[in-house]
């Protein structure tokens, strides 16, 4: 999941100071789970408005933000509303914001919050960052441990000589990745793979801006 944190709200307000009316836009899904975009976010952003007196002409939560032609077609009730409206707030991750630039090509679109990383949730409200998208996985030669993000300096090969009774040497909070590996493959009887040596990443495997056609795979695959 996307995780997000609220911007600073003296900067978002000093943003949007221009406009007078505004039509709310949440995430039920990674927004929702942080605290960042669900129903009573939406509700507390439209008290504040109001409150210095602007006009929220509607509030919608959507199922996917991320989602840009689901929430096109769940936006359809909302037409008079979106109507009225100045201004959009959304608060979700960036890519739900960019849903919204998609979609209203005639409106400002202003994010109410900060996209932090993709991370699990481990507890209510407490996320670890355990993926950096990369492009190029090798969780299948760590035991499902990824170095690339576990460890500060994406180490292939550990662990390095800073690593101290299980912990990093850039912070004594860090758990050594390659200790935590070394740990998952001895458990699941894997150690012998750890003898081999894993090639230097490769970071061309993710070039920005990256798309992928499914559709397409599919295709060239049935020919």
């Amino acid at each position: 999941m996307i995780i997000t944190q609220k911007r600073n709200l003296d900067d978002l307000m000093e943003n949007i100071k221009r406009y007078k009316s505004f039509f709310l836009v949440g995430c039920s899904e990674c927004a929702s789970l942080c605290g960042t975009g669900g129903t009573p976010e939406l509700a507390a952003m439209k008290e504040k408005l109001e409150g210095d007196g602007k006009k929220v002409t509607g509030t919608f939560l959507a199922k996917t933000g991320c989602q840009v032609l689901g929430t096109k077609v769940e936006l359809k009730p909302y037409k008079d509303a979106l109507a009225e409206t100045e201004c959009i707030l959304v608060m979700s991750c960036g890519a739900g914001t960019q849903t919204a630039v998609d979609l209203f090509k005639d409106k400002p679109v202003y994010a109410t919050n900060d996209s932090l990383f993709l991370g699990n949730m481990t507890r209510m409200q407490i996320f670890d960052e355990r993926c950096s998208l990369c492009g190029e996985c090798i969780l299948d030669k760590t035991g499902g441990v990824c170095p690339v993000t576990a460890c500060p300096k994406g180490i292939m090969n550990g662990p390095c000589g800073g690593t101290n009774n299980g912990k990093c040497e850039v912070s004594s909070d860090i758990d050594c990745a390659w200790v935590k590996i070394y740990t998952r493959m001895k458990d699941t009887d894997q150690l012998e793979d750890m003898k081999k040596i894993n090639k230097p990443k490769n970071w061309a495997a993710h070039k920005k801006p990256m798309t992928l056609n499914v559709r397409e795979k599919k295709e060239e695959g049935t020919k």
